[in-house]
C-alpha cells in the first residue's frame, strides 16, 4: 500500500477499528497517522502480563483524567470521550501484546471489543479512531487463521 492509499485508509472513519497488523507495517502506520495530524500513541506492552498493567499503560499514554476508574468500563468511557486529546483522528499502536495474550486472552478480546466500539462511536462523529496491534508475521498468520475458522 502506498502512502496516498494509507492516508486515504486511515482518514476513513467508516473503516477504522481495532486490527492485528504485520509488525513490519508499524512505522508506515505511525508516520501516516502523524502526517494526518492524528493523536498517535505507541504503547509498549511487553512488560504487561495482566490487564491492570495494560489499563495503567493506556491511561498513562493517553493522559486519562483523574476520574479514570482503572477497569474495562472506565476504559470504554475514556476512549469514547478523549476531550482532553482533541484531534482530527486517533491512532493507538499496542505493541508487544504477547505476554498479556498468554496470561489473559479473554481480557485481550474484551479490550479489542472496547476499541472496536470506540471506533464505531467516533465514526458517528466522522472521526477516525484506529487501534493497531502489530504482530510478527508468523503470529499474524496464526491469528488470521483463527479468525477464518
Amino acid at each position: 500500500m502506498n502512502t496516498m492509499e494509507l492516508h486515504a485508509l486511515l482518514g476513513d472513519p467508516e473503516r477504522a477499528g481495532a486490527y492485528f497488523v504485520d509488525a513490519r507495517d508499524r512505522e508506515a502506520l505511525v508516520e501516516a497517522g502523524r502526517a494526518l495530524r492524528f493523536s498517535v500513541h505507541a504503547l509498549d506492552l511487553r512488560t504487561c502480563t495482566d490487564t491492570d498493567a495494560v489499563l495503567r499503560e493506556i491511561a498513562e499514554a493517553l493522559a486519562f483524567p483523574d476520574w479514570f476508574g482503572g477497569n474495562l468500563d472506565a476504559l470504554a468511557d475514556c476512549l469514547n470521550d478523549l476531550s482532553w486529546l482533541s484531534a482530527p483522528g486517533y491512532l493507538l499502536v499496542l505493541e508487544h501484546i504477547g505476554p498479556w495474550r498468554e496470561q489473559a486472552a479473554d481480557d485481550v478480546e474484551a479490550v479489542i471489543e472496547i476499541l472496536q466500539d470506540a471506533a464505531a462511536r467516533w465514526a458517528d462523529d466522522d472521526v477516525p479512531f484506529w487501534a493497531m496491534l502489530p504482530l510478527p508475521s508468523h503470529e499474524l498468520a496464526a491469528v488470521e487463521g483463527a479468525d477464518e475458522a
